[in-house]
């Protein structure tokens, strides 16, 4: 959230927008916004709706053991509604920017 948070500015001059979408509740949220200054939305998705639509929710393995829950992932939608770019499994590191990459190629 902060790398994306610190490249909104070159996001946005691209033509995209950010939102961060968790099961997290709107309380929750609110708390880590502040906490890490975030400067872009986050939605709360409490019974993974969307999360399951977007096959962001599901079976994982973590810490060597397989679970079900929340996949990291990143999905570009351009302004026409289309779905352009999914990631899924992203590690946070560096993901910004590889998605500020994928949105500027797109807008070319």
């Amino acid at each position: 959230a902060c790398e994306f948070r610190d490249t909104q500015g070159p996001i946005k001059k691209a033509g995209a927008v950010v939102f961060g979408v968790s099961g997290d509740s709107l309380e929750s949220h609110g708390k880590f916004k502040a906490k890490y200054k975030l400067n872009f939305p986050l939605l709360s998705d409490p019974d993974k709706a969307v999360a399951k639509k977007y096959g962001a929710w599901g079976e994982k393995v973590l810490y060597g053991r397989k679970t079900v829950g929340m996949i990291r992932s990143t999905f570009v939608i351009d302004k026409h509604g289309m779905l352009r770019h999914v990631a899924y499994g992203v590690s946070p590191r560096g993901h910004a920017n590889e998605i500020y990459d994928v949105v500027r190629r797109l807008k070319s």
